[in-house]
């Protein structure tokens, strides 16, 4: 039986009625422990201090239940859907004989799309904030009465699947590359209807621009925010690493096929060489759920797979550096901006860049393959850069703060506060 909560009247306080929003996001947006969840956490926290939200989502993770009160305690009203994965893709399969993208069906939910139509006429919701593409289907009907609308498409997902289609064999990329232009046409189409297209940054807003010049006067961005009190060098943590290692860290959700492509590259590709050199050297990968393909990896000398920790930050601390070598890659990536933040020399791949624009040898590193990977991971292992990190972390605190761009969000949504 599927499981689904809606929890009613829980906002308290504000003496003057605070507007009402109805905000869909395609995941609960707690914990704040992977990119796609820090932004929508720190969107809702944001958006609950000035609208009464009314919040729609899925839980995907059994463990994400726990967090299900919490994240109830920011809104007025909400509705958690429980998300069995395995069910969710076999659900996708529809679209093959809807001619939609497979990606629509799998977050397809009557009990939802119900809530949805009853909440917004029941309150007369005017205001709408939609976080990922896929969560727009719910919306699209144009007898919700929405008056401001705003779009969180945070990445270009369809771009990603188009990625995705160029390192997959046949039926896969066949597959892949039909999920790219479907979903680019309906992503074209929610631009076309909202008020408000806002992306990750200014690199993804300019591409997606080119992609839909009939809505790219509507097209804007905010930048990703760090907690840089959180992720400070300064945070007293325990070494997790033996004293004789000298640890190249990864971290990142290990389930998600960008970050299993990097993590293989590099430790087939870049790290053996270095080891070799260095017999210390380690190369740690830090996140959730890896695969059998990661896991697999720990038969491989100096490589270490920790799967899900409570906190990367001792593991980034006592890094000598963090490395993010990606090769697909879309939007800013957090474990970039977290590492950069904890002041660590961060060497990355151009794809990992995307969006901070930092500068080669001042603030990050920047290699474009192996060889450029393996010299510069040499010269930090033998004592170069050792200022990068303070001056990675100074970039951090200027131009990714979440006070500074959610702001944005409101602007584009013209309401004044409580």
């Amino acid at each position: 039986r599927q499981r689904q909560m809606c929890i009613r009247d829980r906002l308290k306080g504000c003496n003057i009625m605070k507007p009402s929003l109805l905000f869909l996001c395609h995941r609960i947006p707690y914990p704040p422990n992977k990119g796609d969840k820090i932004r929508s956490y720190h969107l809702l926290k944001y958006l609950s201090q000035y609208y009464q939200v009314y919040l729609g989502t899925f839980v995907d993770d059994p463990e994400d239940w726990q967090y299900q009160p919490l994240v109830a305690d920011m809104c007025a009203d909400s509705c958690f859907i429980e998300l069995n994965p395995r069910a969710a893709k076999l659900k996708s399969t529809l679209g093959f004989v809807t001619g939609e993208a497979l990606s629509l069906p799998y977050y397809k939910n009557k009990a939802l799309d119900h809530w949805v139509k009853s909440i917004t006429a029941l309150h007369h919701i005017e205001k709408l904030v939609v976080y990922s593409s896929v969560m727009a289907q719910y919306t699209m009907a144009s007898d919700l009465g929405f008056t401001n609308t705003a779009i969180d498409f945070v990445d270009i997902d369809s771009d990603k699947w188009q990625q995705y289609s160029t390192r997959k064999k046949w039926p896969l990329n066949w597959v892949y590359n039909r999920e790219a232009k479907k979903l680019l046409s309906f992503e074209k189409k929610v631009a076309d209807k909202f008020d408000s297209s806002l992306f990750v940054s200014s690199a993804e807003a300019a591409m997606f621009k080119g992609l839909s010049p009939e809505s790219a006067h509507k097209v804007s961005f905010y930048n990703n925010g760090v907690d840089t009190d959180y992720f400070s060098p300064e945070v007293e943590t325990r070494n997790p690493y033996q004293s004789t290692e000298q640890v190249l860290a990864f971290t990142g959700a290990m389930d998600y096929w960008p970050n299993v492509d990097a993590v293989i590259w590099f430790a087939k590709k870049v790290f053996p060489r270095l080891k070799q050199r260095n017999p210390a050297l380690k190369f740690y990968i830090v996140g959730s759920n890896p695969t059998d393909e990661v896991q697999r990896l720990e038969n491989d000398e100096g490589i270490v797979v920790t799967g899900r920790v409570t906190d990367v930050r001792p593991y980034l601390k006592h890094a000598i550096a963090a490395v993010a070598p990606m090769r697909i890659a879309r939007g800013i990536q957090n474990k970039v901006l977290e590492a950069m933040a904890m002041a660590r020399p961060t060497i990355v791949t151009g794809q990992a860049l995307e969006g901070i624009l930092a500068k080669h040898g001042d603030e990050v590193l920047l290699g474009s393959d192996e060889l450029m990977l393996q010299d510069l991971i040499q010269q930090v292992v033998d004592g170069e850069y050792m200022d990068i990190g303070t001056r990675a972390r100074d970039k951090v605190i200027s131009d990714f703060s979440w006070e500074e761009n959610l702001p944005i969000v409101r602007t584009h949504l013209e309401l004044a506060s409580c």
